[in-house]
């Protein structure tokens, strides 16, 4: 069984949870390709595919976006999980779900979605993004639950597994 698991991250913590997803995956006796999302260009060899995105401003990056548009018809054939981040602080903030993945799941059939917290560090922002931080007060940090996210990548395997 082949994996693609896939992210669009503007900062690299995405593709940073993308990468924990498919070493989870391997551990578990799947070969799984981690790859960002601008870099794929066809699904057509894998069984399975894991998409994710950051969240900004309550939206998917339109490099997801463009990915599921381009790819539907394929993706809409395979297993489909998909999974976005971005919330911050403790309770995570915002408290409402990003709009993009929910009617994007329901069209493609995706077997679910999560969100995951984010990391914010201010130091590799640019001018406009800590202007907006410090607007909405978005707390510094690494907010990403890796115990929860490692935890929902071993249901991805037994999901895959058992067909």
């Amino acid at each position: 069984m082949r994996v693609l698991v896939a992210a669009a991250s503007k900062h690299g913590a995405t593709l940073e949870i993308a990468t924990v997803i498919g070493e989870k995956l391997a551990r578990a006796g799947i070969d799984a390709r981690v790859e960002p999302l601008e870099d794929v260009r066809s699904v057509d060899d894998y069984d399975g595919v894991v998409v994710g995105s950051g969240i900004y401003a309550g939206h998917w990056l339109g490099a997801a976006k463009d990915f599921v548009d381009q790819h539907a018809t394929d993706l809409a054939l395979r297993p489909l999980w998909l999974f976005s981040s971005g919330p911050l602080g403790d309770p995570l903030k915002p408290e409402e779900g990003p709009v993009d993945p929910a009617p994007i799941a329901t069209q493609l059939g995706a077997r679910g979605h999560r969100v995951f917290g984010g990391r914010l560090d201010r130091s590799g922002l640019g001018l406009g993004e800590r202007a907006i931080v410090g607007l909405v007060r978005a707390p510094d940090g690494d907010h990403r639950p890796w115990e929860e996210i490692r935890s929902r990548s071993a249901e991805i395997a037994c999901e895959l597994q058992t067909g």
